[in-house]
């Protein structure tokens, strides 16, 4: 029997849907329930936050990168033992690209597929009356998605909550909550969005803060009985990327954190061993293992520690000798030859690929993409297209004379041309994957 789901979606970004959302996760699992967590499209930072709150590990789901199959597999572990699923949405509910309906990345595509309502949550700062016409607008933009319910984010004052709630309440939605402004609550950020969960030495304090919050500011009771079991199409599981070998050797600490918990998950499911190493503790692979993985992460901030890492960048470029190394995004930045911190001091990095980066220029790369294959290499053999995305301000100042690993496109299929270097076993790029197109 699945546990029933709920999304929490908002207007926009930055309208206070990851508060919210675990604000709930921490205020349900204070109350004893069994509560799993999601997070719709591609983010490695909201879900480490939602394991902590809720002491129950995330997944990301995603319309666009991941094939239908995959995406019920996933669904059906995120509702399996749990007592409830809260799931948090990225951007604004029906964001996406204007691609294949059902495929677009927008959590509209998810709460359909699914039959999941969808709780919205509105920042209603400047805002009164207003904000009945914008929800509105999102109960009858598309007929296949509910919205259930509302809560209503920086409400200034009792007076502005008297000015909303009426209009709202002629809509027939109900009302699940009003949320203060309240600062106090707020995560820090960084450029690459919330300064990451391992970071915080109050954590705990803080989630008992936001379970407070909710407890005291929503209807847990009411957001609960909301919630309904999902539709499972039960659709063959396709896409899960081969693990690059049966033993690998992980790149694990505070420079090393990006890697998606499915894409581990499916690398276990068939057969693989992860081993963790730390560059930062001047730590290299494990001679056992038979791959190496360099996650993305945050190179950049730690780039003079990487640099002074003298056995650790030996012991990877004896591995690289003979077993495949492959570096996404930051992994792909510290494989090159330097590293331009923010400061503008070039730091040497491992030099197993001829690329150099900056992050001292900074020009943002955002969006998703699909990348077809030119060799065989960690990510899948020669051909074979693969779904992710890109998301960094690094820029790569010196190209290098490496092969390029792959061609790409953007989500909508428009050519990027070629991406990311091959050097013989080793091979990086900006780019993350998700999933086999």
């Amino acid at each position: 029997m699945s546990a029933p789901g709920i999304i929490v979606a908002a207007h926009k970004s930055g309208a206070g849907k990851t508060t919210v959302t675990l604000a709930l996760l921490a205020a349900l699992k204070r109350r004893g329930r069994r509560v799993h967590p999601a997070k719709t499209g591609p983010d490695y930072i909201d879900p480490v936050f939602h394991e902590r709150a809720a002491g129950r590990g995330s997944i990301n789901l995603d319309s666009w990168a991941m094939p239908p199959g995959l995406l019920d597999a996933l669904m059906a572990d995120v509702s399996a033992d749990a007592d409830i699923a809260v799931i948090e949405a990225s951007w604004g509910c029906s964001t996406g690209l204007p691609v294949r309906p059902g495929r677009s990345g927008a959590t509209a595509d998810l709460a359909a597929r699914f039959g999941l309502p969808v709780i919205l949550v509105i920042d209603v700062t400047s805002q009164a009356q207003s904000a009945a016409a914008l929800l509105r607008g999102f109960a009858t933009h598309d007929p296949a998605v509910q919205i259930a319910g509302v809560i209503l984010n920086r409400v200034a004052s009792e007076r502005h909550a008297r000015l909303i709630a009426p209009a709202i309440e002629a809509l027939r939605i109900p009302v699940l909550g009003m949320l203060p402004r309240d600062k106090t609550v707020a995560l820090p950020k960084r450029h690459l969005g919330l300064v990451q969960a391992g970071e915080h030495d109050d954590l705990e304090a803080r989630f008992d803060a936001l379970a407070d919050l909710a407890e005291t500011h929503l209807d847990l009771e009411a957001i609960s009985a909301l919630a309904r079991p999902p539709l499972l199409q039960g659709e063959p599981v396709s896409g899960r990327l081969p693990p690059p070998g049966l033993r690998i050797a992980v790149a694990e600490d505070a420079a090393f954190t990006f890697l998606y918990p499915h894409l581990v998950q499916g690398w276990r499911a068939q057969g693989a061993t992860l081993v963790p190493f730390s560059p930062l503790a001047d730590e290299g692979p494990a001679s056992d293992c038979d791959a190496c993985w360099l996650p993305g992460g945050y190179p950049e901030l730690h780039a003079g520690r990487l640099a002074a890492a003298t056995r650790s960048k030996t012991t990877l470029a004896a591995f690289a000798q003979t077993r495949p190394v492959h570096g996404e995004c930051g992994g792909y930045m510290v494989l090159g030859q330097g590293l331009v911190d923010g400061d503008g001091t070039r730091h040497a990095m491992t030099g197993l690929l001829g690329h150099a980066t900056s992050f001292a220029d900074r020009k943002l790369h955002l969006g998703y993409r699909e990348a077809r294959l030119l060799e065989p290499c960690a990510l899948g053999g020669a051909g074979a297209s693969v779904r992710g995305h890109e998301f960094h301000y690094a820029r790569v100042i010196e190209e290098g004379n490496d092969a390029p690993l792959a061609t790409l496109a953007d989500g909508e299929g428009n050519t990027l041309g070629h991406a990311g270097a091959r050097r013989g076993p080793v091979t990086g790029t900006f780019f993350h994957a998700i999933a086999a197109a």
